[in-house]
């Protein structure tokens, strides 16, 4: 079987399909998937997802990239971590992809930002759900200082280079591969991967985006971590059953996750 380790849910392309998504997942072996907190305007549609189905499971956090949007603090954090189903602070972290004539130091805010949910992690111990694009050197030096090895986590959606992912490792992080490890021009991403341990490696969608190959184009789903699954194996030279297996063990372990009866 599968977990999604990062997914959308709550976005309306997928909302408005849920029966049939959920329906889609079972068929393809998809057993659990975690749904991902994006605002705090979102959480409560994201946890009603993970207490309305046993196979999901939520976050509570904000996007980096997310403005103009209710700040929590880190009590607040903390506070809606301990509620049932609720597995870790995220997506949190940072992205100067888009800086739209900023520049760096202009982006404080989500470094502060960044340094709450670090902290609601550590106190509440729950593992973070790190993004960061276009600002490893920040995302690790910030890590560092807040001494987020503490809490625990995963890089998700990773596109970064080799020397980030060891260097996320080393912290006692997890890698999550999505559709990208799929894609024609991410070799980069398949030649990473045998040079991560195993028991480090989790698999994702971050549907409703990136669907993987031959789904590309096309809305993304959980049923379809398969086919990352797929492209992961390949690229470590297991078979495909044996990958879902570890990275169903390594998502299990990482986010406290029941094992299914």
């Amino acid at each position: 079987m599968f977990i999604d380790s990062h997914c959308h849910l709550s976005f309306p392309e997928l909302k408005e399909r849920l029966p049939d998504i959920l329906s889609d997942m079972r068929a393809a072996q998809v057993l659990q998937a975690i749904c991902i907190c994006t605002q705090m305007e979102d959480f409560e549609t994201v946890h009603g997802l993970a207490m309305a189905h046993d196979m999901l499971w939520s976050t509570v956090g904000v996007h980096p990239d997310t403005e103009d949007m209710r700040e929590p603090d880190v009590a607040e954090l903390v506070r809606l971590a301990a509620l049932p189903r609720v597995v870790a602070i995220g997506e949190t972290g940072l992205d100067y992809y888009r800086l739209n004539g900023r520049s760096i130091d202009d982006m404080e805010w989500q470094r502060e930002r960044f340094r709450t949910h670090i902290r609601a992690a550590k106190q509440a111990d729950k593992p973070l759900v790190v993004h960061t694009r276009s600002s490893a050197a920040d995302t690790l030096r910030l890590m560092d200082e807040e001494g987020a090895e503490q809490a625990g986590g995963v890089f998700h959606c990773f596109t970064e280079s080799a020397d980030v992912a060891l260097a996320a490792v080393e912290r006692g992080y997890y890698i999550s591969f999505s559709g990208i490890v799929s894609f024609k021009n991410a070799q980069d991403l398949r030649d990473l991967l045998p040079l991560l341990p195993l028991d480090r490696v989790l698999i994702e969608t971050d549907s409703p985006y990136l669907a993987p190959i031959p789904h590309r184009g096309k809305t993304n789903s959980p049923a379809y971590v398969p086919h990352v699954a797929q492209a992961v194996a390949s690229a470590v030279g297991l078979p495909v059953p044996e990958l879902a297996a570890i990275t169903t063990a390594n998502t299990r372990r990482l986010f406290k996750l029941p094992e299914l009866s």
